[in-house]
């Protein structure tokens, strides 16, 4: 059963250390997906991500075809899913780094949603630097036309 007491501890706990570390870091840049959002809690369990404000970007109505054509399983690519993954989130990066909005937890329960992903694929695979993972690099590659 996916709503055990523990498991909701253990994600209302994850998701006051990110509020924690959020108040207390500096600004992250839009250049980034910060490593807080890349590590949002399950969705479907109960927590205080009830109390997010709603996202300004509707999630729901994106094209995640990026993401499912390009990552599939049973294994996945590191290098495949990042790259998708970084090129659809990446424009969005200023809200997904909004912690105080469900957008992180929204967009991942969407490309779980489309993609059937396991859970934590993205945060587990595409790993980046202290401060998150790096949008700068994001360019349409000449081979995607």
């Amino acid at each position: 059963m996916h709503s055990s007491t523990s498991k909701c501890d253990f994600l209302a706990l994850c998701y006051l250390t990110l509020i924690f570390l959020t108040l207390f870091s500096p600004p992250t840049s839009a250049e980034l997906l910060s490593g807080e959002a890349l590590h949002q809690p399950n969705v479907g369990a109960r927590s205080l991500l009830q109390n997010a404000a709603s996202c300004p970007v509707s999630f729901e109505f994106q094209n995640y075809t990026i993401i499912t054509s390009q990552c599939k399983g049973p294994n996945y690519s590191r290098e495949l899913c990042c790259h998708a993954f970084t090129e659809f989130a990446c424009p969005f990066a200023g809200d997904i780094n909004n912690l105080t909005t469900n957008c992180a937890s929204t967009m991942f329960s969407y490309i779980n949603l489309y993609g059937k992903y396991p859970p934590g694929l993205f945060s587990n695979l595409c790993i980046g630097d202290k401060d998150g993972l790096s949008c700068e690099a994001e360019a349409p590659s000449p081979s995607s036309s």
